[in-house]
């Protein structure tokens, strides 16, 4: 293949050497870094600025914000967002919790260790407004009143890097056992 001559054969060619970190593409920052360290493009240069604009302009790239993909190119596949694996305890009675509805729920919290981190007989939260971790707006979602579940919560859809310090180590995993009281 013989080498790229044009600016916009050398972002095709940066776009098609690099991982795409999302279906986006590849971001204009790494493509710009990519040029100048392979083909000692400036990255001041405003022909290099013309060139992602002309590429757009021309349908040979796909700008989704400040990434780029080449037209035709077939989409890398993102990896799926985690979710919460949900063991039916029991099943309750009546409709089931969806977001809006005030819930009421007692829960035990533990580390993957068997480590309680956390409990309580009574806390009353507003299904799918953020007042809670991911993970719980998720498992709680559709169970009926009297109903106990398990929840495995990915670290993502808990308290992720960050932790909830000291009881939750940062990226814990996180297993609930939750018994829904009563919806409002």
């Amino acid at each position: 293949m013989a080498p790229p001559k044009t600016i916009v054969d050398k972002i095709v060619y940066a776009i098609r050497q690099q991982p795409a970190a999302s279906a986006n593409g590849v971001s204009r920052a790494a493509i710009v870094k990519y040029l100048s360290a392979e083909f000692g493009v400036d990255k001041t240069k405003a022909a290099s600025k013309k060139a992602f604009k002309d590429g757009v302009s021309k349908g040979i790239l796909i700008q989704t914000g400040q990434s780029f993909r080449v037209k035709g190119d077939t989409v890398p596949e993102v990896s799926e967002e985690p979710k919460v694996v949900i063991e039916e305890l029991k099943e309750g009675k009546g409709p089931p919790a969806q977001s809006g509805d005030t819930v009421t729920v007692k829960y035990e919290g533990k580390l993957t260790d068997g480590t309680i981190f956390d409990s309580a007989k009574s806390f009353e939260f507003t299904l799918g407004a953020g007042e809670v971790i991911k993970g719980w707006d998720q498992g709680i979602a559709g169970m009926k009143v009297g109903g106990k579940r398990k929840l495995f919560v990915p670290s993502k859809l808990g308290y992720g890097k960050r932790g909830a310090a000291p009881e939750i180590p940062p990226n814990a995993d996180l297993q609930f056992e939750v018994k829904l009281k009563s919806i409002q």
